[in-house]
């Protein structure tokens, strides 16, 4: 109950914070899987992406492949906080132990994030490549996956398996930077006059923003990644064919085309946005995902006193 409590709360926080943000996420990935020399790039920066759809008339395909997108989002999160929080019972109840370290905890946390993306891989590429069609022509769900081989629908599986790696080196960072202001803070009790005896703890904004400034370091050093699984996930034939797709969608060759064509930036391009994103997802994904957790626990304990009922019921009769 508890492991299905947590995904459910999760899944339905993912799919909220996915839908409030999903305007500046089609905008952040059309820019991103924008592959071009400098001179032959339609877009110069994010809100070129804005204004050619209100210049279009298209404003409502910033939102084409909402359902896709909330879709594999729903089933990812659903599928990952399950994943971790089973995997967090079992380890602790096979260690014996009453709580569970932070190395164990970022193991535990990697391989439910590696699962969930094999399994959610060809939605995500799906949904990639519908948000970086042009607007007004993005195919639908079942259409994109008919065309697609088996292979293609793994496009970019390799990177997205590392990007698991994100939350490890958030998590590092926070800690990191939670034990240096510590210290600091420790320092100057110490030195001062009237020394309290209750050790010393972040406050709630102070822990907010050095989650933010994590997210950001972790973001900042794994961006080449997300840039290359963009543009594996987005490759379409152009005019040189399909030689040049086949080349896209090999991790050298997406990494060789970006270098090629715009040079080191390049795989920075569109990382304000992407911080941007990923901040906002994030709070907004655990600040609902809190606000529902009770509220689900009262929904699954209703539903499971019904069935209970209407079985016992059953059995009478």
């Amino acid at each position: 109950m508890e492991s299905l409590v947590e995904a459910t709360s999760g899944a339905v926080g993912s799919l909220l914070s996915t839908s409030i943000l999903y305007p500046l996420d089609t905008c952040k990935t059309k820019f991103q899987a924008e592959n071009k020399a400098h001179q032959h790039q339609k877009y110069r920066n994010i809100s070129d992406v804005l204004w050619e759809a209100i210049s279009t008339r298209q404003v409502l395909s910033l939102f084409q492949g909402l359902g896709t997108k909330n879709f594999h989002s729903f089933i990812s999160s659903f599928l990952y906080f399950y994943g971790y929080s089973f995997l967090k019972r079992l380890y602790l109840k096979k260690s014996g132990l009453k709580y569970i370290g932070t190395k164990a905890n970022l193991a535990i946390a990697a391989a439910a994030g590696a699962c969930t993306v094999v399994v959610t891989q060809p939605l995500d590429t799906v949904s990639s490549k519908m948000q970086t069609s042009e607007f007004g022509e993005s195919k639908g769900l079942w259409q994109s996956l008919s065309e697609s081989t088996w292979g293609e629908s793994f496009d970019g599986l390799g990177i997205s398996i590392l990007l698991t790696s994100n939350p490890s080196i958030q998590y590092t960072a926070f800690d990191q930077l939670k034990n240096r202001m510590l210290k600091e803070k420790m320092r100057k009790r110490e030195s001062g006059a009237a020394a309290s005896p209750s050790p010393e703890a972040l406050s709630a904004l102070t822990a907010f923003l050095l989650g933010a400034v994590s997210k950001c370091i972790a973001t900042c050093i794994t961006y080449p990644a997300i840039r290359c699984k963009v543009v594996i996930q987005s490759a379409e034939s152009d005019e040189d064919g399909r030689s040049q797709l086949k080349t896209h969608k090999t991790v050298s060759g997406a990494l060789h085309s970006i270098w090629e064509k715009e040079g080191i930036l390049g795989f920075y391009k569109g990382l304000q946005a992407q911080i941007l994103k990923t901040v906002l997802s994030s709070a907004l994904l655990l600040m609902i995902k809190e606000k529902i957790t009770k509220s689900t626990w009262i929904t699954m304990l209703a539903l499971r006193r019904f069935i209970l009922v209407t079985r016992s019921r059953l059995k009478s009769s």
